[in-house]
């Protein structure tokens, strides 16, 4: 019986979508919790036998894919961020684009002897989907939605593997920098999530059960809420009067590292301003991200140097 406090959760990128390099040198890749596994299809016989029973049943195409959760700090997630956003870093800016980056990943449950197979190896993994939530006070999580091609339980690690360490960055919280809406700080935020969707699509071909390449790939899609203390008619006529707007965060964790994620363009979509009973009355703001011309960019990260 394995203990999730014994699984560890390793990457390594890919020269060759599907194929993990040949003596890999994995890196650690810092979660809180990892649901990557193989799904299959699976089709039931419609055959009548006269007796009322199912005589078949079988299993179809397979496909890699799950949740990767994380607490956001500086430095662990740069590989991931760029094969998310499809950009590169460029004098510690990331901005969104249309590289594509797969990688190789490694499950390894410690507490399964060699002989239970306690290494399993996923390839072909791209990153399709990046949540983040920054809460009013507490730690930012987030997680990644990861697609891939096969997995293969083995009782070692890949031949020639060396398995990295963690980093050991504390994660950033949310009340240790600023956030500016519409280019203004303000203080009146309760909560930020923020989702971007890659809508990556596997690809299928008769006479093979695994994704034949990467994936296809849609739209840099970012969207997300913001909810704020409702003091004033501000945000609500910005929705009314579909005026565009920005969302800056800059994060700083106790080394002095920061990481600014900058909304450039966006519209709220949104401006409740319900009540029941007592307490605050707040207003969550939808929005929806679009490009921008100076930016260059619908999403900008800029971490320390």
């Amino acid at each position: 019986m394995s203990d999730s406090a014994l699984h560890a959760l390793y990457h390594i990128a890919e020269a060759t979508y599907g194929t993990t390099p040949a003596t890999p040198s994995f890196s650690r890749l810092r979660n809180t919790g990892c649901s990557l596994a193989t799904t299959k299809q699976t089709f039931v016989s419609e055959e009548l036998t006269g007796d009322r029973m199912i005589p078949n049943v079988r299993h179809g195409q397979k496909q890699v894919g799950g949740e990767i959760q994380f607490e956001l700090s500086d430095g662990s997630f740069d590989d991931l961020l760029e094969a998310v956003l499809g950009g590169t870093w460029a004098t510690n800016v990331l901005k969104a684009g249309t590289a594509r980056k797969s990688f190789s990943m490694l499950r390894h449950f410690a507490d399964l002897q060699s002989g239970d197979k306690p290494y399993h190896l996923f390839t072909g993994c791209e990153l399709n989907t990046l949540n983040l939530t920054i809460p009013t006070g507490g730690i930012i999580t987030g997680s990644f939605g990861v697609i891939g091609k096969s997995q293969t339980p083995g009782t070692t690690a890949p031949a020639g593997a060396v398995l990295g360490s963690a980093g050991t960055t504390e994660p950033f919280d949310s009340f240790t920098g600023t956030l500016k809406e519409g280019g203004v700080t303000s203080a009146i935020a309760t909560e930020i999530t923020l989702t971007l969707e890659n809508a990556l699509e596997p690809r299928f071909a008769i006479g093979d059960d695994e994704v034949i390449s990467q994936a296809t790939i849609g739209r840099s899609n970012l969207s997300g809420q913001a909810t704020f203390f409702f003091e004033n008619a501000t945000l609500l006529e910005k929705f009314l009067n579909e005026t565009e707007s920005s969302l800056e965060i800059d994060l700083t964790d106790s080394a002095a590292n920061t990481l600014e994620l900058l909304i450039p363009a966006l519209k709220y979509n949104g401006g409740n301003t319900d009540t029941a009973g007592g307490g605050e009355i707040l207003i969550p703001c939808p929005f929806q991200a679009f490009y921008d011309e100076t930016v260059g960019s619908n999403f900008r990260i800029t971490r320390s140097a």
